[in-house]
């Protein structure tokens, strides 16, 4: 039997995260040394007993606080066809912000009637291919898309459902680049500045868009509460002003997502919850005070569904030692397939796979990747078990964003895709080849 000892951080990992008997990192019964050598590396590895259970803590928290609520997952975090599959399986809605989304949410067949739309910039035609689709919902987010949803509405002779997104102006405290919610952001129709009311006025005089409420998403990952609560109160007020002066009524409303998820072993979240707790009651709060009927209330988590869930996984290849100033880890891959940490900042943890429960001769290393760029690293001074070429290094919290930002940087692959089930793995993405590097281009 296979023995299982838990390790310090494994908390961040994903669900029964343990070092087995040959003191390697395992999860779901399946060893991540096995894995890279069955697969290569960089590798990403998913695990879906998490995503499931995340799936239904969301499900649970919001049910038991907001009786009309429902989770709709960011694609834009990780969108794998798998992956979407899994969700419609499990009763989710998805939110997609383009055409490329659209067209893998297309491709599995998932329910148009739980899929909206966002985006700053959908064009013309993703607009139509969504509204042919049959989609629930689109969020609009500039007065251009109002005329481009009448025009194309008006064609056709169909009524579309959208909601608004507008801007409260709350500073959420999460990252600058990931901070949308404030006054000075592309997102959203601000009410500071009555640009939102404008929006409402437009709309509530076109037949064929039936404005079912207000949107709006504050940024991520948000660690805090009462932004969320702040939000929600200064938003209800301003709709009953829309509601007095234009008729608008508040059939559905979205706080966003934003949830945060744990990076570091001592940096944690609150648990989802306490989120649910303190949006349903501010909800209820502000519909009581201005008289609202409780509306449908839609979650947008991305990272906080898919983030616990991910590993990514890299060998070392080289040492690079410089006395009494750092200590330069490289491994195969880096800013190509998770550049979190070069453009944010992004903190990580790192394991050694192999040496997990080591805790003495450790080295002060930066995690560095093998783009031809200073600024490309994974992580800077971690304490990392005597690393040596080879050896294999996990950085938990990667299931969200890395993918979806990764790119072709320096003529490098992108990684390929494991999923863990029922102690068993198996491909949803291979790695990609020279030849699809060279697949697009014309000589």
């Amino acid at each position: 039997m296979t023995e299982k000892i838990q390790f310090s951080g494994s908390d961040i990992f994903p669900n029964n995260t343990f070092v087995n008997d040959k003191n390697n990192i395992s999860i779901g019964g399946v060893d991540l040394e096995e894995l890279a050598d069955t697969y290569g590396t960089p590798l990403y590895v998913y695990d879906e007993n998490t995503i499931l259970t995340t799936i239904k803590d969301f499900q649970d928290s919001f049910n038991s606080e907001i009786e009309n609520s429902v989770i709709s997952y960011s694609t834009k975090a990780f969108s794998n066809p798998y992956l979407l599959k899994l969700l419609d399986e499990n009763g989710m809605n998805i939110d997609v912000v383009t055409g490329g989304e659209l067209a893998i949410a297309k491709h599995v067949k998932f329910p148009p009637s739980r899929i909206n739309f966002h985006g700053n910039n959908k064009s013309p035609e993703e607009l139509r291919d969504a509204i042919d689709y049959g989609i629930g919902h689109i969020t609009i987010d500039s007065f251009n898309e109002i005329e481009n949803l009448r025009t194309i509405t008006e064609e056709i002779n169909k009524t579309q459902d959208v909601m608004l997104r507008v801007s409260p102006s709350i500073d959420p405290h999460t990252h600058l680049l990931t901070t949308t919610g404030v006054l000075d952001s592309k997102f959203g129709f601000s009410i500071e500045t009555g640009h939102a009311e404008k929006a409402i006025e437009q709309l509530m005089k076109i037949k064929s868009l039936n404005l079912l409420g207000l949107h709006f998403h504050l940024g991520s990952p948000i660690f805090e509460l009462e932004p969320y609560s702040e939000a929600i109160d200064y938003v209800y007020d301003f709709a009953a002003n829309m509601r007095d002066k234009y008729g608008l009524d508040i059939k559905e409303f979205s706080p966003g997502g934003g949830f945060a998820i744990g990076y570091e072993v001592d940096k944690q979240p609150l648990p989802i919850s306490h989120y649910a707790k303190v949006i349903g009651d501010s909800i209820k709060k502000s519909c009581k005070t201005h008289n609202f009927s409780l509306p449908k209330v839609i979650l947008e988590p991305g990272r906080a569904l898919v983030g616990r869930s991910g590993v990514s996984i890299y060998r070392i290849g080289s040492i690079k030692t410089i006395p009494n100033v750092r200590n330069y880890v490289s491994v195969d891959g880096g800013m190509g397939d998770n550049i979190r940490p070069a453009l944010y900042g992004s903190d990580y943890s790192v394991f050694s796979i192999t040496k997990a429960l080591e805790k003495e001769n450790t080295m002060k290393s930066t995690i560095s990747g093998k783009f031809c760029e200073s600024g490309d690293y994974l992580a800077r001074d971690v304490e990392i078990p005597n690393p040596e070429i080879d050896d294999l290094l996990a950085l938990p919290a990667s299931g969200a964003y890395n993918l979806a930002m990764a790119s072709n940087y320096n003529m490098q692959v992108r990684p390929a895709v494991v999923m863990i089930k029922n102690g068993s793995h198996f491909l949803i993405r291979r790695r990609e080849s020279y030849g699809d590097l060279l697949s697009t281009s014309i000589l």
